[in-house]
């Protein structure tokens, strides 16, 4: 658990936990602490019994807003994508009126990313500290989301190259992953939502209002998740018409090379029948010359088969 008086800005590293229990003449405290802190920090800032039962939870936490009595807690996810797997991350935390708590079960980028933002902003109340948190939340799905348009622009243009079965498993483990991301992005969207246009006495009326900038942005996020879900749809289609494509070309193929057979094939079976007499059969090179005809017929079918572009 780290404790920082944040004021303009600048961070101040506090020791004794009992210092944040007092507002500060200036600025505020930030506690980011681990769910194992939550047994110390609910009774000295009085945290809801249900909010901290959320925190500890196993099962994963929808992203929500609840109104307590002196503080409110927000739930919202963190993304990360991998190229293969997309990962949320719930950031919990504790607004109040002169401390604001995040408790993570893992690292969360976008807090060590906010630092330089709250210095160069000046912040020094914990509605702002919420407000540029949210704000690098919502922006991180933006970079998620070109990483998977380009993931599957890659996709397409490997199954219009070659297609494999692999493909198949690729596209469904990716529908998948952004069916699931989208189920998130409107509880998600919600929780901005009421930030934006709820009278909520823990956040200044005139910050309140740009919260409709981030609330637009998850608009937007949600939309391009939609488009992302009829993409890989539409990606499937082509794998399937890729992979009958490939399968009429293999049997165009065959279908020649038979075709190509069948005068040869016709012409040892005559020769081969068991008749005292047979044109050429009794020439000294009569073999070299049924030989060479069938090369030629041979030879001369693939080769229209080729002006005709049939293989």
């Amino acid at each position: 658990m780290k404790i920082r008086l944040v004021n303009q800005g600048v961070f101040t590293p506090v020791q004794n936990i009992n210092d944040a229990l007092v507002a500060p003449a200036q600025g505020f405290y930030w506690i980011d602490a681990d769910v194992d802190d939550l047994a110390i920090l609910q009774p000295l800032f009085a945290l809801h019994d249900l909010a901290v039962e959320d925190c500890l939870s196993e099962e994963e936490q929808r992203p929500k807003i609840e109104i307590y009595d002196g503080h409110y807690f927000i739930v919202i996810n963190s993304i990360r994508f991998d190229d293969e797997e997309i990962f949320l991350r719930a950031l919990n935390i504790f607004l109040g009126r002169h401390v604001i708590i995040t408790v993570t079960k893992q690292k969360i980028n976008e807090l060590r990313s906010l630092k330089p933002i709250l210095w160069e902003e000046e912040v020094d109340r914990p509605d702002r500290f919420l407000y540029h948190l949210v704000d690098i939340v919502v922006d991180n799905y933006f970079l998620v989301g070109d990483r998977i348009e380009t993931r599957i622009d890659s996709l397409e243009e490997d199954i219009l190259m070659h297609t494999k079965k692999s493909h198949l498993t690729e596209i469904i483990g990716l529908r998948s992953e952004i069916l699931w991301l989208k189920k998130v992005l409107g509880p998600q969207r919600d929780v901005i939502a009421t930030l934006n246009k709820k009278d909520l006495k823990l956040i200044d009326d005139q910050l309140q209002k740009y919260f409709s900038d981030i609330y637009e942005n998850a608009v937007k996020i949600a939309e391009t998740f939609e488009t992302y879900r009829d993409l890989m749809g539409n990606l499937r289609e082509a794998y399937q018409s890729s992979l009958s494509a490939r399968a009429n070309e293999i049997m165009r193929v065959f279908t020649a090379l038979t075709t190509i057979f069948m005068p040869l094939t016709f012409l040892t079976g005559v020769y081969g029948m068991n008749f005292d007499y047979l044109p050429g059969t009794h020439l000294h090179f009569g073999s070299y010359i049924l030989i060479s005809l069938m090369l030629a017929l041979g030879f001369g079918m693939f080769y229209l088969f080729r002006k005709k572009d049939w293989l």
